[in-house]
């Protein structure tokens, strides 16, 4: 899991999101000059890793499985090996999505069955520690097919490290928590929520680079949300929803993933139905998206992408033909260019570059 010749050969891990015999993470290598992926080698066991990050410089990953569990591994960069650590409850059904706070001291989870989100301590080996704070979301939304119930579809920590935002699908809301990183507890923030459009079901959210600017996208809106972000106050004021579709599509698609270059200037988001990646210009004066671009995703119901370090690559997974798809990121544009034929990657769910070792 090393870089090589100047950082040009990156490693790539894959979760795949069923659970078997040889089933669980791979490992493939990246060339950075010609954006050659290589087949993934199966690496280590796992049941059904839906949505993994890495810690440390590389050196811990941590995973929400989707059978209702959260695991903590050690990486060996050098060898190129996982060493499970523990795991945990995650306290719900269905955990899709982890992260860590900005010391890297607690990692929170999202659980959308379960309609809750809860944070662990990690101890200083890494591994999972105490459970710091639960929380379980209550109600319904409009969609009687969708919206049930509560559905957590993703956590993530402002860069303050003051506060935490919840998209859950199932109640159409953007929640906002206080949180204390020297307990690691959540507490409702006032005020405590954003509605978002009845219906739409907010899915993944993330902040801009510069930390002034937040944007969700939506599953079943298929729309992205542009807030300003109050980072003194932890409070959000949308200023623009836009489409990831066209104006002339009109079968059935979901909205999944969202991120932006590294620089700020593009976003990204991927489409399930329609199957795509739409690319949007950010305006660097007010945050504003204005769409420039829909990329075949090269195959099937397109759940997470990836941008290496540099911002000059997408890896995009294709859940449904299992498979993984190389784009190369115009650096003036924002525009993607596919790049050789899609490899082969078992039900893939979460791609990741490894930071280059130095």
């Amino acid at each position: 899991m090393t870089a090589a010749s100047g950082a040009e050969d990156l490693s790539v891990l894959f979760g795949t999101h069923v659970s078997g015999p040889g089933l669980g993470f791979s490992i493939a290598h990246f060339d950075t000059t010609t954006g050659v992926l290589t087949k993934p080698k199966f690496l280590l066991e796992a049941s059904a890793p839906a949505y993994f990050v890495f810690a440390k410089g590389g050196r811990m990953l941590y995973t929400c499985n989707s059978p209702g569990f959260v695991s903590a591994y050690k990486v060996d960069p050098a060898k190129e090996e996982l060493t499970f650590l523990n795991q945990q409850p995650s306290g719900g059904g269905d955990p899709s999505y982890i992260s860590l706070d900005k010391t890297e001291k607690y990692v929170f989870v999202a659980n959308y069955q379960g309609g809750s989100i809860a944070a662990w301590a990690l101890k200083p080996d890494g591994s999972l520690g105490e459970r710091t704070a639960f929380i379980q979301h209550s109600g319904h939304g409009v969609n009687p097919l969708r919206q049930t119930h509560a559905y957590a579809h993703s956590i993530v920590i402002d860069p303050s490290n003051r506060f935490a935002l919840v998209a859950d699908l199932g109640l159409d809301k953007l929640f906002i928590y206080k949180f204390d990183v020297a307990n690691g507890s959540l507490t409702p923030n006032n005020p405590a929520y954003v509605d978002i459009t009845p219906g739409d079901g907010a899915r993944h959210v993330i902040f801009h680079p510069n930390g002034r600017w937040v944007y969700l996208v939506t599953e079943m809106g298929n729309t992205v949300h542009l807030f300003n972000w109050d980072g003194q106050h932890g409070t959000l004021t949308e200023k623009q929803s836009i489409s990831t579709l066209p104006a002339d599509f009109h079968g059935v698609s979901t909205s999944a993933d969202i991120k932006t270059s590294p620089d700020g200037r593009f976003l990204y988001t991927s489409n399930r139905g329609y199957d795509s990646i739409a690319v949007f210009s950010i305006n660097q004066e007010d945050g504003r998206l204005t769409s420039i671009q829909y990329m075949p995703s090269g195959g099937k119901w397109p759940r997470n992408f990836e941008l290496d370090p540099s911002g000059h690559w997408m890896i995009a997974t294709n859940h449904n033909s299992n498979n993984a798809a190389v784009f190369q990121i115009d650096q003036k544009t924002g525009k993607l260019t596919a790049v050789g034929k899609p490899v082969d990657v078992p039900f893939p769910f979460s791609p990741r570059f490894l930071e280059p070792q130095k």
